[in-house]
């Protein structure tokens, strides 16, 4: 292969001394046509109608090539005579012509001199006489016309030795030549005569040329049924090569579309061009992948329904369990002392309300992901809020030696949020922050504002979390530790509500991990 093989043809054209004219005019030429080339080849390669009007061009421009050919070669082998007595009675007129020419006036010129000289007049009429009687004989004796000269009545005073008629019908000569001119085709032998008006002997009178006009046979080309059928046969066959990779990409999708309706959600079409079927076979992969992730999703869902009334069961039971227990105690007076009773009605009663705690955030969480809460917003300096409630942590995370690191800028950010909502989420994190945090440690607060968002993290020291960990923090019921119960970890029901109550203000929350600490952030969007 040359070293110039993969050179791109415009780089070769500007190689060539393309500078003198016509040579610049013809390099401009030849780079609009690759340009349209490309141009149009882009276009058909995005449109399958077009592949289609192309494809039915080709197929019917190679058809027609085909019949062009195989008619010349078959009608040449089954050909038909056709007589023709055409050229025949031209031949007729042009003897009758010619002659006619002879007796004219202009056929001899001579000057004004020889006009006013009666021997020089006689001489021409004499020659003239001569030439035509040489004539004449030559017409009848070769094509055995017959010559007649008849006066204006139809009287014969001149004819050829071959004429036996002393007069004829003017009238009907003419009619009858006439007749024989207007027929399309003479393909029949049958005399034919020509009459001119001439001067004959100083007087006027009728030239009559007839005779048998020959022949005259040509051959036409045979009528076969085989062009015709051959030239249909190749349209087929060549549109069905043509059009058969296309056919089989076709059928490829419709079998992995039926792959697909079977369930196979993990099987893929090909995507092979940039037209029409590859934006059906690209349409069809997704259908499938979309189908594949809501399928998960609800299988995820269902999952989760289980795990979520296994979870309410256990986390129910447990202190319904320990309230019954303790009121039976009561009940049947099974204690020694008032103080033993008085101990286990306070366990009773605040295991009823870590039950009712459990059932208000079940019921918040089932609402707010039914969206049956209505959101009562209103315009509120973020800073502020975040501010008071900062203030009321800062006793708890004293008594548990955590100090609370703010960073809040002094700019106002405004936002539209329901403010008891809001709250909600913000201690839920605080509380975890604080919970979860070593003792000593710290817990970070900080606030800022990018572009038309204002951001809010919170982030403790912990330990570090999976992946996996990471992105079921916000699910419902979830414990990075599985074996805390709501005793110990709290519902679980916390960051899923936090999560809906955010997204329900057109807001995101999330979670990350840097250095050791585990940052919340929340982001509104400014009012």
């Amino acid at each position: 292969m040359s070293k110039y093989s993969d050179i791109h043809p415009q780089s070769r054209l500007n190689r060539f001394p393309f500078t003198w004219f016509p040579f610049n005019l013809l390099r401009g030429l030849i780079l609009f046509a690759m340009d349209l080339f490309r141009m149009l080849s882009g276009q058909v390669g995005r449109s399958l109608r077009l592949q289609l009007m192309v494809t039915f061009a080709f197929c019917l421009a190679a058809s027609l090539i085909f019949y062009s050919l195989s008619s010349a070669i078959f009608g040449g082998i089954k050909q038909e005579p056709v007589i023709d007595y055409e050229s025949g009675v031209q031949r007729i007129d042009n003897a009758a012509e010619n002659m006619a020419h002879i007796l004219s006036d202009d056929y001899h010129h001579y000057n004004e001199t020889e006009k006013q000289s009666p021997e020089a007049q006689a001489l021409i009429e004499k020659q003239r006489e001569q030439e035509f009687t040489e004539q004449v004989q030559r017409e009848s004796s070769s094509n055995r016309y017959k010559i007649m000269v008849t006066d204006l009545s139809g009287t014969v005073i001149y004819k050829s030795p071959n004429t036996a008629e002393t007069s004829i019908d003017i009238h009907k000569t003419i009619r009858s030549s006439m007749d024989t001119r207007r027929q399309q085709n003479l393909t029949r032998r049958q005399e034919a005569s020509s009459l001119y008006p001439v001067t004959y002997k100083t007087k006027p009178a009728y030239l009559y040329v007839s005779g048998i006009p020959e022949p005259n046979i040509s051959y036409k080309r045979g009528e076969s049924p085989f062009p015709m059928v051959g030239a249909f046969i190749l349209f087929i066959v060549l549109f069905y090569f043509v059009t058969q990779k296309k056919m089989r990409y076709i059928e490829e999708l419709a079998g992995g579309l039926i792959t697909i309706a079977t369930g196979n959600l993990n099987s893929r079409v090909p995507e092979r061009s940039d037209d029409e079927l590859g934006s059906l076979a690209k349409n069809m992969n997704l259908m499938a992948e979309k189908l594949q992730l809501k399928i998960e999703e609800e299988r995820r869902a269902e999952r989760l329904k289980n795990e979520l009334v296994t979870n309410v069961s256990h986390d129910l039971r447990t202190p319904l369990t320990l309230i019954i227990g303790y009121l039976r105690l009561l009940n049947d007076r099974n204690y020694e002392t008032e103080q033993q009773a008085r101990t286990y009605l306070s366990i009773a009663y605040n295991k009823s309300e870590k039950l009712n705690s459990l059932i208000n955030d079940l019921f918040m969480y089932t609402k707010l992901t039914h969206q049956d809460i209505p959101l009562n917003k209103e315009g509120i300096a973020l800073n502020d809020l975040l501010e008071q409630l900062l203030e009321e942590f800062v006793t708890p995370a004293e008594e548990q030696q955590v100090i609370l690191s703010r960073h809040i800028p002094k700019e106002k950010l405004f936002v539209s949020i329901d403010v008891d909502q809001m709250i909600r989420v913000f201690e839920n994190l605080l509380g975890n922050a604080l919970k979860y945090s070593p003792k000593p440690g710290v817990i970070t607060v900080s606030m800022i504002k990018e572009q038309r968002y204002g951001i809010v993290r919170i982030g403790n020291k912990a330990d570090e979390l999976t992946e996996q960990e990471l992105e079921q923090l916000f699910e419902r019921f979830f414990r990075v530790d599985a074996s805390r119960s709501s005793d110990t970890g709290g519902s679980g029901l916390g960051l899923a509500i936090a999560k809906s109550i955010v997204e329900a203000h057109d807001g995101s929350i999330g979670v990350e991990q840097k250095d050791g600490e585990l940052i919340f952030y929340i982001r509104l969007r400014l009012a």
